[in-house]
């Protein structure tokens, strides 16, 4: 479901004109033309999703971000400031960040007096600068009640799926990031991109990160723990103390990687896309089965997530 109905389109434009907010900066003349060289140039040679794709399914596989608001004047301190807090959140059926948060809690009261935000969504089980992240800037908005249920759903789906009737209870509000003004993608060290907002909205996510990617790689692990540190053992270093799976997607996985107190993030690449769990196991028994041949491309030199 997307939370894009005339209903809540009308109420948001009706709250935007009230609050006086500053019209936002920013053009493609100031931001400069997009430095898409390293994002292209890494997907090409290592077969990773476009940079939207790439967006797009991290939104779908993380569980928490860093929300950014603006501290208000009801807290009669560091008004103006930008307040950070981690929160969960999940996104509709157009990417857009859904929330549920507290009313008490300073950020909503903060989303309530001015509605610009940040969302810094980053890689699972990050590991450093190199590894991938994206900035989402938009305005924040409660939804009607009528929209509850629905957001609640979504919710349930990403965050709780065992504790259905536990989860969510209380006084709790959902919010939607319904207008998203920009997006910036950092694939790692000097690989940077806007992301077109419209293109963002319009891709789906891959069909394996679609479909509860948490359990796929939960899954994944309890199989292939051993076979995969003996793989890596054999390609990449004399001894791995750990090999996790940390993200997914059609054309591949990567891998979070321990020696001793050391991490790094190797990408494998798949033979062939992959749609759903039975096809990620079919390809890392395809996999470790060629004996170790060269399947495993270190994510040092990638330098990007998907």
């Amino acid at each position: 479901m997307c939370f894009t109905s005339q209903t809540l389109q009308e109420a948001q434009d009706a709250e935007h004109a009230k609050s006086e907010v500053s019209p936002l900066l920013g053009t493609e003349a100031t931001r400069g033309a997009p430095n898409a060289s390293g994002v292209k140039n890494a997907t090409l040679r290592y077969d990773l999703p476009t940079p939207v794709v790439a967006v797009r399914n991290l939104v779908e596989l993380a569980q928490y971000a860093h929300l950014c608001t603006i501290m208000s004047n009801m807290h009669h301190r560091r008004s103006g400031y930008p307040f950070g807090t981690i929160v969960d959140f999940a996104s509709d059926g157009a990417g857009c960040p859904l929330f549920c948060l507290s009313p008490l809690a300073i950020h909503t009261r903060n989303i309530m007096e001015d509605p610009r935000c940040s969302l810094v969504v980053q890689m699972p089980g990050w590991t450093g600068m190199a590894n991938a992240r994206v900035t989402i800037f938009g305005d924040v908005y409660q939804l009607p009640p009528d929209m509850h249920e629905a957001a609640r759903e979504i919710y349930v789906e990403k965050h709780a799926r065992e504790k259905k009737g536990e989860w969510i209870s209380g006084n709790l509000v959902f919010f939607c990031m319904h207008r998203i003004s920009d997006i910036y993608f950092v694939g790692g060290f000097g690989t940077v991109q806007w992301v077109d907002v419209a293109d963002y909205m319009a891709t789906k996510p891959d069909s394996i990160v679609a479909a509860d990617p948490q359990q796929t790689i939960s899954a994944l692990n309890a199989q292939f723990d051993g076979p995969l540190r003996k793989l890596l053992c054999r390609k990449l270093r004399p001894h791995v103390d750990e090999a996790i799976l940390i993200s997914i997607d059609k054309l591949g996985a990567d891998v979070r990687v321990r020696v001793g107190s050391d991490y790094s993030v190797e990408r494998i690449g798949w033979q062939h896309h992959v749609h759903n769990q039975a096809d990620a196991i079919k390809e890392l028994e395809g996999l470790i089965s060629l004996n170790g041949s060269a399947i495993a491309r270190p994510r040092s030199d990638v330098r990007t997530l998907l």
